[in-house]
């Protein structure tokens, strides 16, 4: 047997297996409930920044990142420069790095990189967490099936909710903004919970955060600019801080995956 393509009945890992294609999108059916559920507040969002039903679409389609997009559509509509929404965007995507990275060490020696690039694509906090549980070298298929379901869902979420915020009165839309909050403490909550250090640097992050809306240098620059900052700065401090602890990303991954995650949506709806 080629310890190269580790033969499966006879079949490569990374061959088409319609069986576990199916698994994917049984797994993947609550995450699309979920995404559409979710997308439709970040929708408002998206009107709100200007954007019609075909580009919020787009964007979710391209940008599968709660964080990542919500802070795009706001920094599109506070006028911010196209660097800085890169920019800023990179930055709350940067967790998904480390899970792409973990990804690609439970494929299979062999695995066409092209398999390796699409997965990479659309990984998300759920759709890592499913894959990531399965035993043994992973087949591509098994996230394609997840990923059948939840990308659709999350980008026709944003599409409704840009729709409905066209459609709602200013009052139901003002109220309907309120969802969006509810979002990031669901993002923000359950790790702090979890670890007393996530929930100091969430504690730190709001309180920067309001702190630079005032200070006189800081204040003077754009939203978008501030965030970045406070973004670099904290991260790069806690990381320096813990770098010989056990609580250092090497030897604790999943704490600082969670502080990527949530780390955006503090500095960004307070």
């Amino acid at each position: 047997m080629s310890e190269t393509k580790k033969m499966t009945n006879e079949r490569p890992v990374y061959a088409f297996n319609r069986k576990i294609f199916c698994e994917g999108m049984r797994d993947g059916i609550p995450i699309a409930l979920g995404y559409l559920a979710v997308s439709f507040s970040l929708g408002i969002a998206a009107r709100n920044a200007g954007l019609t039903a075909f580009q919020g679409f787009l964007a979710s389609l391209l940008n599968n990142a709660s964080a990542g997009e919500y802070a795009a559509f706001t920094l599109i509509a506070a006028n911010a420069t196209y660097l800085e929404v890169a920019i800023i965007t990179l930055i709350s995507n940067a967790r998904y790095l480390l899970m792409s990275c973990a990804l690609t060490q439970r494929f299979a020696p062999g695995t066409p990189f092209f398999h390796r690039l699409i997965i990479a694509y659309d990984v998300t906090d759920e759709l890592f967490g499913i894959t990531i549980a399965r035993s043994g070298y992973l087949n591509p298929f098994y996230t394609y099936g997840a990923i059948v379901l939840a990308a659709p869902a999350w980008s026709v979420g944003t599409a409704l909710g840009i729709m409905a915020g066209n459609v709602l009165p200013l009052r139901v839309v003002s109220a309907l903004s309120v969802a969006l909050y509810g979002m990031f403490l669901a993002i923000i909550i359950p790790p702090a919970r979890k670890d007393k250090v996530v929930a100091a640097l969430v504690a730190i992050s709001f309180a920067l955060s309001f702190a630079g809306s005032y200070l006189p240098v800081v204040s003077s620059m754009s939203s978008g600019t501030r965030t970045i900052i406070l973004t670099v700065v904290i991260s790069s401090a806690a990381a320096i801080k813990l770098a010989n602890s056990v609580l250092s990303p090497a030897t604790n991954p999943n704490l600082w995956i969670s502080f990527s995650k949530v780390f955006h949506a503090a500095s960004t709806s307070s």
